[in-house]
């Protein structure tokens, strides 16, 4: 064990003083893995991509948009969100999306990043992967070589559609299926158990995607059981109900599985009334692998350093072991290769460490 993990290792990240936690947490590095790149569609974006192609609006500025982001749940955020990728017509627009991802999580010291990108909700318009692929795929080539980010693309199907409409869409993505890293599962849970995509998700099996899966959100802890069990999830993409299944909860901890957690996104969607009500530290004191993410964060009010600090000040009784646990998870449950994996720990070690001196 190096010198840093060995200080960690002997718990004196429990004397880390409050007020530090701030910029510790900014300054580590941090991989972001529940993030949906149509989501991080800032208003300013929305407005300049509709004038560049000529798209009609409802709204009438930014801040008409902006106070539009008043959702009562899961449903009405997507209404929105959908109507907003309306705008994206075009390879560059879609790079443009991306590009403006890329250059926040830099700032936020996010060192990996796979993002979510949802193919029908753009092929239903016509859009094809001819036109977004080479957009989204240009600007993780740049962030990589501008920015040192290494980006892993998932593909997510859009569970409130029927399954033959996504083994379609796999099928159409197999001529890009070098850069794709993986398979999900989003939109709207209700009344779209996993079992629905048990097909679809063993040929992206079959084709040595990885897999991971929304659920336990707005849906019920079975349905983080099932992605599991029927779909072969890797990580699980909020899971925030599985506390409601003790059974469900011993085995996410003995089996080290992720969970990808969005508190703001909890929030703003009325999962839990406020941060302070979160519980993601019942999550933590469980022995979960907790990880924390933005999800949506141009709708939602934050990006992935917003959403830890946010959700440390809600929950003071949280300090720096809490702290550096969740970091280390995001690096630990990313599908990068090991080497990768291993550098950008020991880069969390070595910062933490100093700071437990």
């Amino acid at each position: 064990m190096n010198p840093d993990a060995a200080r960690i290792e002997a718990g004196r990240l429990g004397g880390i003083p409050a007020e530090r936690l701030p910029g510790l947490i900014a300054d580590s590095p941090k991989a972001e893995l529940h993030l949906h790149i149509e989501g991080t569609l800032e208003p300013e974006l929305i407005f300049e991509l509709a004038r560049r192609n000529g798209v009609p609006l409802a709204y009438a500025d930014v801040d008409a948009l902006r106070r539009a982001y008043a959702f009562t749940d899961l449903q009405s955020f997507l209404d929105l969100y959908y109507a907003g990728c309306g705008v994206l017509r075009t390879e560059q627009d879609f790079f443009d999306l991306a590009w403006a991802y890329f250059r926040r999580a830099a700032r936020d010291n996010v060192v990996r990043a796979e993002p979510f990108f949802d193919p029908q909700t753009h092929t239903a318009r016509g859009v094809g992967f001819d036109v977004f692929m080479p957009g989204l795929l240009a600007a993780s080539r740049r962030a990589h070589d501008e920015l040192g980010l290494s980006v892993g693309w998932i593909l997510c199907f859009l569970r409130h559609l029927p399954e033959d409409d996504a083994l379609r869409t796999l099928e159409a993505a197999l001529p890009w299926r070098e850069h794709l890293l993986g398979v999900g599962l989003d939109s709207s849970e209700r009344g779209n158990p996993p079992e629905k995509f048990a097909r679809v998700f063993a040929r992206a099996g079959a084709l040595g995607l990885r897999r991971v899966a929304h659920a336990g959100e707005e849906g019920p802890a079975a349905y983080v059981r099932d992605a599991l069990d029927l779909l072969g999830a890797e990580r699980i993409d909020h899971g925030v109900r599985s506390v409601d299944d003790p059974a469900l909860i011993r085995r996410l901890a003995s089996e080290r599985i992720p969970l990808t957690v969005c508190p703001l996104s909890n929030v703003r969607l009325r999962v839990f009334p406020d941060l302070a009500s979160h519980n993601l530290p019942d999550l933590l004191r469980a022995g979960l692998m907790v990880t924390i993410h933005s999800d949506d964060p141009a709708y939602f009010g934050g990006y992935i350093n917003d959403n830890l600090l946010q959700l440390f000040v809600a929950h003071p009784e949280l300090g720096g072991k809490q702290a550096y646990a969740v970091l280390r998870n995001s690096l630990e449950a990313s599908f990068a290769p090991d080497a990768d994996r291993a550098l950008w720990v020991a880069s969390l070690d070595k910062l933490w460490a100093h700071a437990a001196r």
